[in-house]
């Protein structure tokens, strides 16, 4: 049963070989395996019973309620395909996705111009478990979920993803980050993106347990979590952990022994950032991935390896390949920039929009748009997105590279951008913007620290104080709503 989803068949294997199990806690309600089978089942009934056929489309709206899950999974037991929105999003970013994917139905908010329902109106008791096999249209190539980017530039994209690359992405992540049926993961991530959705797959997976949480913002009840469930991992965007750093201080010490894996990703980490953290947890599995949604998580660095920590590692496993080439669609020597590009059974299938698909490969190695080196010891470099580099007088810079070091000096955080020279010799200098309250350090300080430690056209030319730094929802800096 279930032949076209890998993971239904992890899922319905729990149900069956360890029923009783736990598989998520929400707000202190409990359900284990077997509930979440038949209620996935019962999800599937309801669909079915509002007129949702196979290769149909439903938006999910990706609130951290039992009902998302049950009807997450209902879907995939029909073939239906899951369009995954933030639970935060403004109507206009609503009325495009609907516009581009024509749902049957809406779930969890109410829509201005589809049928919907809240989750709070499903009334899955009142329907029996839908037992039947999907029908055979449907395989592991078919499409399982659409997720929008949130992206730093451009209209959103929707990201076609095949229930073969869903289930592989997972797989591959827990091949890496060595997590087992014994774990309890406590999940604070938004899972309306591909890093906390993706959590949620690899857990099913293996049979964990997963407690749900509303977010980091209330890092009492994070710690509360913990040690209540005696949580053993946790997922993380290095924006929230900053913030539970800067909250709490080191209080988190105090579970090191107890935290066995933690895995971090969706943005850039400062270096010093990544070596507090082995202090904190020295004998904790520290996982930074490297990806995105069109080709997630598919280059890993794990921490205790100190040598490569300005690296973003290497292929999550022997499933996945990195290269980086050049404009022409040409694979680059050793040590020469280059765009990053990815091959793997979790690399989309294709892009909602036929004209998006058109120049996103070279090959078979989908095209990040990201910029980098392979080093001669074998690991991947990141420098920036190709759009973001910083053109000094025909050399490129990485704001990235700029901001670590920075941030090294004692600064909270900042972001860089190019402006235009004043006087037109150079094109493009460097701008950087620091957080305010993030350093007691002045801008002038910072120049003379920076010296000898970056290149002369590397050094910003120009600083200014911001109050909040651009995220994404992802916590991905949007440096062109700077520029």
């Amino acid at each position: 049963m279930y032949q076209h989803s890998p993971l239904l068949q992890c899922l319905l294997h729990h149900a069956e070989a360890t029923p009783e199990k736990i598989a998520f806690i929400v707000d202190g309600f409990e359900v284990t395996y077997a509930s979440l089978l038949d209620s996935s089942r019962k999800a599937a009934a309801l669909l079915v019973d509002i007129g949702v056929k196979p290769v149909d489309r439903i938006v999910l709206s990706a609130h951290k309620d039992i009902e998302f899950v049950y009807l997450y999974f209902g879907a995939q037991i029909l073939g239906v395909t899951n369009v995954i929105v933030d639970a935060s999003s403004n109507q206009e970013r609503l009325n495009y996705i609907e516009q581009k994917t024509q749902p049957t139905c809406c779930f969890g908010y109410e829509s201005q111009q589809f049928t919907s329902r809240g989750f709070d109106q499903l009334e899955l008791d009142s329907y029996g478990a839908y037992k039947e096999d999907s029908p055979a249209i449907i395989s592991k190539d078919s499409i399982a979920e659409i997720l929008f980017t949130t992206g730093t530039t451009g209209a959103p994209k929707g990201v076609c993803l095949s229930y073969a690359n869903i289930f592989g992405s997972a797989d591959n992540v827990n091949s890496f980050v060595g997590n087992t049926t014994d774990d309890i993961e406590i999940l604070g991530l938004p899972i309306c993106h591909s890093f906390g959705l993706g959590t949620i797959r690899c857990n099913i997976i293996k049979g964990t347990t997963v407690v749900l949480l509303g977010n980091f913002a209330n890092v009492r009840q994070f710690f509360k979590a913990i040690e209540q469930y005696h949580g053993t991992g946790f997922r993380v965007v290095p924006a929230a952990w900053a913030y539970i750093r800067k909250i709490s201080g080191k209080r988190i010490e105090k579970y090191a022994n107890q935290i066995k894996y933690i895995e971090i990703g969706s943005a850039a980490m400062p270096l010093a950032t990544k070596k507090e953290m082995l202090e904190m947890f020295p004998n904790t599995r520290i996982c930074m991935h490297y990806g995105l949604t069109e080709a997630s998580r598919n280059c890993f660095i794990e921490f205790h390896d100190t040598e490569h920590l300005e690296s973003i590692g290497k292929p999550v496993c022997d499933k996945v390949d990195v290269k980086y080439f050049d404009e022409g669609g040409n694979e680059v020597p050793v040590g020469q920039r280059g765009e990053l590009c990815v091959k793997g059974n979790m690399v989309l299938a294709r892009y909602l929009e036929d004209s998006d698909t058109a120049h996103a490969f070279y090959g078979d190695y989908f095209r990040t748009g990201d910029t980098g080196y392979k080093g001669e010891d074998g690991y991947f470099y990141l420098l920036g997105r190709e759009k973001e580099l910083i053109n000094v007088g025909g050399k490129k810079v990485s704001p990235m590279e700029v901001e670590d070091i920075i941030c090294s000096l004692g600064v909270g955080d900042c972001v860089c951008v190019p402006m235009k020279d004043p006087d037109g010799i150079m094109g493009e200098l460097v701008k950087c913007y620091v957080l305010k309250d993030s350093t007691s350090l002045t801008f002038d300080e910072i120049a003379d620290m920076l010296q000898g430690r970056l290149e002369n056209y590397k050094r910003p030319v120009a600083y200014e104080w911001i109050d909040e730094i651009p995220m994404t929802s992802s916590g991905k800096k949007q440096r062109v709503n700077l520029k």
